[in-house]
This record gives structure tokens, C-alpha cells and sequence, in this order.
């Protein structure tokens, strides 16, 4: 249930802002959900990566089997190692490193597999999916969690919502 809140989330925050989503020097605001994996765990890898393979449906791009195939996988490492991560090292340490991870991850598969479907410059991609990337996940993905964390800590309630780190 979760995963489908999730996917459909993701999908929907990409086509609200799809003048940005797809664009060379894209913001995907849906990518601020990766970092969330962090705290809920399987639910957002799998949610965040159905979800990208819809919205990527409506890309504008030459290739929509490629943007789908190579875009959905980006989210699904990065999220993942977000999460792994976060289990190795808690606190706001392995949260960021999470972040900064998904950052490295989303910029060089997406901005590689886009370099070769466009034949523009590897460089201008990474560079731009790597802006994009730190504004989505690295400040508004990094937000979240803190905000949530913070929910959690201030609401002993609140821990039912998070998963178990184990």
C-alpha cells in the first residue's frame, strides 16, 4: 500500500512540474522522495522506482524505452544505497551520506544514458541532472527526513511510521 502511495506520489509530482522535470537543466522535485527511503525503507525504493517509469511515459525525449528503462534503475540504486547506507550509518552523518550518494548516482546514470540518447556533451548533462540532483535530493530530500525525524523525536507516536533499521 505504502509503495503505491509512493509511486503514484512520485509520478504525479512529475507531471505538476514537468516544464522542469524534463528539461536539460531539470529540478525533478519527485526526486526529493529518494531520500525518504532512508526512513521508510523498501515502500519508497520500489515506489520511487514504479513511479519514475510512469511519469517517464509522457518524456519528450527521442527515447522513451531508454528514459524509462535507465531513469527507473537510477532511482532504484539510488534509493536503495540511501537506505543501505543510512542502516550502516545512522544519524544526520549516514543520512546525508545517503543523500550525497543518490546525488552521484541519479547525475552520472541518468546524465550518462541521456548524453548518449541526445549525442549532447556528457559534461553538460551531468552537469545540469548534478544541479537538478542537489537541489532535489540533496536540499528538499534531505529536508524530509530531517522533518520527519524531527516529527519522530518530538511524537513518540510518530515511531510507528518509520520502519525498523534492522
Amino acid at each position: 500500500m505504502l509503495t503505491a502511495a509512493f509511486a503514484a506520489l512520485y509520478a504525479v509530482i512529475v507531471f505538476i512540474f514537468s516544464g522542469i522535470s524534463f528539461a536539460v537543466f531539470q529540478v525533478r522535485v519527485a526526486d526529493a522522495l529518494i531520500p525518504l527511503s532512508i526512513i521508510f525503507g523498501w515502500p519508497v525504493v520500489c515506489g520511487v522506482t514504479i513511479g519514475c517509469a510512469i511519469a517517464n511515459i509522457v518524456s519528450p525525449l527521442p527515447s522513451i524505452a531508454a528514459d524509462i528503462t535507465f531513469g527507473s534503475v537510477a532511482k532504484f540504486i539510488a534509493s536503495l544505497l540511501a537506505w543501505r547506507i543510512s542502516l550502516l550509518k545512522r544519524g544526520r552523518v549516514g543520512e546525508l551520506f545517503g543523500c550525497l550518494v543518490s546525488i552521484v548516482i541519479v547525475t552520472f546514470v541518468v546524465g550518462t544514458y541521456l548524453a548518449v540518447i541526445t549525442a549532447m556533451s556528457y559534461w553538460v548533462w551531468w552537469a545540469a541532472i548534478g544541479v537538478g540532483s542537489i537541489v532535489s535530493i540533496g536540499f528538499l530530500g534531505f529536508a524530509l527526513v530531517s522533518i520527519l525525524r524531527g516529527l519522530r523525536t518530538r511524537n513518540p507516536s510518530a515511531k510507528a511510521i518509520y520502519r525498523s533499521k534492522v
